[in-house]
């Protein structure tokens, strides 16, 4: 089972920060599924002031609508857990932070909420600057906890990877 290990979480923060500052970029985010997580992680290191301007975590539609500017059509569409509502939130969460790249998560961490179109562990994840909006779905394996643990690592990675190239 994947847990949060602080040690192996530190090493990437710790590059993440300063690659960001290296390349003078600020970071915001939109979470779901983590319901904060994210943000907690990237405040964790001394100095993350310089590059993290804010999250949003918006759990609910409503709030996915009215402080990210998710559509309802796209929550009609494709669901709350998509590709189309993952880039949305990146993309909402970088506007309306004023950030160079936000990264997004939603997903169904359970043990309740899955289908046979979407179960447990469906999790799709955005990474956003002003040329681009990449997405990524996953399908992770564990507990409510590993399935969240497992979303931040792969949110963060993903965004030092997209900043790396």
């Amino acid at each position: 089972m994947f847990a949060l290990d602080p040690h192996r979480f530190e090493e990437l923060l710790s590059r993440l920060q300063a690659l960001c500052l290296d390349r003078k970029v600020t970071l915001a985010t939109a979470e779901s599924c983590t319901g904060g997580m994210i943000s907690g992680l990237l405040t964790c290191l001394s100095g993350s002031s310089a590059i993290y301007l804010g999250g949003l975590v918006t759990y609910s539609n409503e709030s996915k609508i009215r402080l990210l500017g998710v559509t309802e059509s796209q929550l009609r569409q494709h669901g709350a857990v998509s590709e189309v509502v993952a880039s949305s939130m990146a993309q909402g969460a970088r506007q309306r932070l004023g950030s160079t790249w936000a990264l997004a998560v939603t997903g169904i961490a359970g043990p309740s909420g899955g289908s046979a179109e979407k179960p447990v562990g469906t999790v799709y994840c955005a990474w956003s600057n002003e040329a681009k909006t990449v997405v990524r779905g996953f399908q992770l394996q564990g507990d409510r906890s590993a399935v969240r643990a497992q979303t931040c690592w792969e949110a963060l990675d993903g965004l030092f990877r997209q900043l790396h190239d």
